[in-house]
């Protein structure tokens, strides 16, 4: 394993009744790509993290190889990975919408003279976190027994909301096959329409390849008046997830609405992803994550049995730890997953086992008889500083070996790619970067060079519009 990276064994095999596989049909982990504008802007409003280390100098070149390390890491243990790169940065058509003209170089200089908040908006990175990228739901969830993806309109954050364009023309080139896929366009760019993606979104099911139940969680009615003067505003709206379930066309009886709990909000969850995790049949869950906790629990369990398995749900209690120590060790953005074996594995950052009782926590669950059987932490702290973890990071999209046969780009991962990647990295990628850095017309040449070899590497010719 990378020398960045920690692991700690747990139980030598998975809990009772660990889900099964089915032959030909695996969960494909699409980790985003920090790409080499990654900076500390501030720019998330309601992300702890991200707020904290608004101004603090970066390190691009490291964020991207501790991505790297991570998805190398999961692949040697069998977990299939790929990759999704960066979107083109910075945004100079957003740019020139915004009234900033000239040649490339005056648009930068323009723009970070007069609105430098504009500037690093349009150089985020923060595309690098695809579990945003859009709302996947398997073939054998949809009536017409395809793979659908809604990318997310990111409507609530300024620096967000230009990625979807660029999103769906991502997921189309890498999911080209119409007979396979389905790539909507997002839900239109509206405060009250607001999606985030699979960060909000769950599905439980037996094995990948069988049908499942799919819980979208959102932070209210958009049209209801809040009930009171509220720290953070919610992101994902009850009407946005009911469309994009309309859209994937979801059996109705094993799709579940769930409401985000103010107070978790309040306290930095800005998305479900931060308070909770699922995988297969398991729920990972904080006592504060959900309004109406028990009446969720029962109808998640009721559709589960429908649909012919048990849900599995682990609750962490305020006594076990604090609302406020589960958002800034991020313990439920972590990723539960399957090793070839059917061990169930728990990829945690470094933070939780700095922290004393997420570190108790954490040994009880990978314990003797514990449902987890080993717990992997990895140290992701330039993607933690800017708010993300490792769920953040990975879109999870359900692939039989006809629609993995399709993919003609190359994103699948492998060893030799991970090499490949690496030595770009390094080639292309500054080793600080902050904001005043922006400003600089060597950075947008250094980004675009970068840019179109990455291209070639991915094999995805033309993708990259730059200028």
């Amino acid at each position: 394993m990378d020398k960045t990276s920690h692991a700690r064994p747990g139980a030598a095999a998975a809990g009772a009744g660990a889900p099964g596989h089915d032959a030909g049909v695996r969960e494909v982990n699409f980790d985003g790509l920090a790409g080499p504008t990654h900076h500390f802007a501030g720019l998330a409003s309601g992300n702890v993290a991200s707020m904290q280390s608004a101004g603090s100098a970066a390190n691009p070149r490291q964020a991207a190889l501790q991505g790297l390390a991570k998805m190398l890491a999961l692949h040697r243990r069998g977990v299939a990975q790929a990759v999704l790169p960066p979107l083109a940065r910075p945004n100079l058509a957003w740019l020139r919408a915004l009234g900033f003209a000239g040649t490339d170089a005056e648009v930068i200089g323009h723009a970070g003279r007069q609105e430098p908040r504009l500037l690093s908006a349009a150089y985020s990175a923060s595309s690098m976190w695809t579990a945003n990228a859009a709302t996947v739901s398997p073939a054998a969830d949809c009536a017409d027994g395809r793979v659908h993806f809604t990318p997310a309109n990111l409507s609530a954050k300024l620096h967000r909301a230009s990625e979807h364009a660029d999103t769906a023309r991502l997921l189309r080139r890498i999911f080209h096959d119409a007979r396979h896929f389905a790539v909507h366009d997002a839900l239109p760019c509206a405060a009250s329409l607001g999606d985030e993606g699979a960060a909000n979104h769950t599905r439980f099911a037996p094995r990948h390849g069988a049908p499942g139940v799919e819980l979208f969680v959102d932070g209210g009615d958009a049209f209801a008046a809040p009930a009171a003067p509220a720290r953070f505003a919610p992101r994902q709206f009850a009407q946005a997830s009911r469309a994009v379930a309309r859209l994937h066309r979801l059996d109705p009886s094993r799709t579940i609405h769930a409401r985000q709990a103010q107070a978790a909000i309040e306290a930095g969850v800005f998305h479900n992803d931060v308070i909770a995790v699922g995988h297969l049949d398991t729920l990972l869950y904080h006592a504060a994550a959900f309004e109406q906790e028990g009446l969720l629990i029962d109808s998640l369990q009721r559709a589960c049995g429908a649909a012919g398995f048990a849900l599995h749900c682990i609750r962490v209690s305020e006594a076990e730890l604090s609302l406020d120590d589960a958002v800034s060790t991020y313990l439920f953005n972590s990723q539960l997953l399957c090793d070839p074996a059917g061990r169930r594995l728990m990829v945690v950052p470094a933070e939780c086992l700095e922290h004393g009782a997420c570190r108790r926590y954490l040994d009880r669950l990978a314990g003797a008889g514990g449902p987890i059987a080993e717990v992997l932490a990895f140290d992701l702290r330039e993607s933690m500083r800017n708010g993300g973890g490792p769920a953040c990071l990975r879109l999870r999209v359900v692939l039989d070996d006809a629609q993995l046969a399709s993919l003609d780009s190359r994103v699948l991962f492998s060893e030799p790619l991970h090499d490949e990647l690496a030595a770009w990295v390094r080639r292309h990628y500054r080793d600080r970067l902050v904001a005043d850095d922006l400003r600089d017309p060597r950075l947008l040449d250094e980004v675009h060079s970068a840019l179109l070899e990455l291209e070639g590497i991915l094999r995805l010719p033309g993708f990259y519009a730059i200028g």
